[in-house]
């Protein structure tokens, strides 16, 4: 078994009791997941979204003045005069996802190793907008997998959800789109995928509720069907590291 984490054990926040049981029964009583990790769609059909490039900067910038006019502020006062600018540059840095592919990702990093035990790479850091009101979500992801003898380097896991979470998202698409894309470049015996992120469009606005978390997964493989693998690797993300 190969564990990695990416936060150290005073920053982290174990999963509670709770969160681990309704994990393990919504996993028991879910549903296989087709492998479809760049799926985009649009009422059941392929959406047809343009590639980033067909927007230019300016009419971004156009955009975010409207947006400050229709708050009632004023774009040309010496504090926002460079907002649109800022603005533009900010979503295409935290929507750049769309632009990269699995295979550019990857750039090679699968090797033959002939190993069969979980590997888990846990506490990934993981920042995303969501698509219902472009207000950010963040959390940690936690991925494990049980490799058909080929492995991936671990860095490429934490850049999976890099590249997926750096789109508008909902958090239970990024959630399967990690699971569905380890599955789809390793062909593992199972995936398993889970995230804990704090909302802000739950904390900012709406209910207005500070402290809540949303604790989705996604179990592929051997992670669906077997209860005990499902428990070891439920285990192993709820205990604490002992180093650093």
């Amino acid at each position: 078994m190969t564990i990695a984490s990416s936060a150290d054990s005073n920053g982290s926040n174990s999963l509670s009791t709770d969160s681990m049981k309704l994990l393990q029964t919504a996993e028991n009583n879910s549903l296989r997941i087709p492998t479809r990790p760049d799926r985009n769609s649009s009422h059941g059909q392929e959406s047809n979204v343009p590639v980033p490039s067909e927007v230019g900067q300016e009419e971004m910038m156009e955009a975010v003045r409207t947006l400050l006019l229709g708050v009632g502020e004023d774009p040309e006062r010496e504090g926002l005069l460079k907002t649109p600018k800022r603005v533009a540059e900010a979503m295409r840095f935290l929507t750049s996802g769309y632009t990269q592919s699995l295979e550019e990702l990857l750039n090679g990093a699968i090797f033959d190793e002939g190993h069969n035990e979980m590997v888990l790479v846990r506490d990934i850091s993981v920042f995303s907008m969501c698509e219902h009101h472009m207000l950010p979500f963040m959390g940690r992801v936690h991925v494990a997998y049980i490799p058909n003898q080929k492995v991936v380097g671990l860095s490429k896991l934490a850049r999976i959800v890099e590249m997926y979470s750096r789109r508008l998202q909902v958090q239970e698409r990024l959630t399967r789109q990690v699971a569905e894309a380890v599955q789809t470049i390793l062909e593992p015996q199972g995936v398993a995928v889970v995230m804990e992120a704090s909302h802000m469009c739950m904390t900012m606005r709406g209910v207005q509720k500070p402290g809540a978390w949303t604790v989705t997964s996604a179990m592929l493989g051997v992670f669906q069907d077997e209860q005990k693998t499902r428990e070891e690797f439920l285990n192993l993300i709820r205990h604490q590291p002992a180093f650093f």
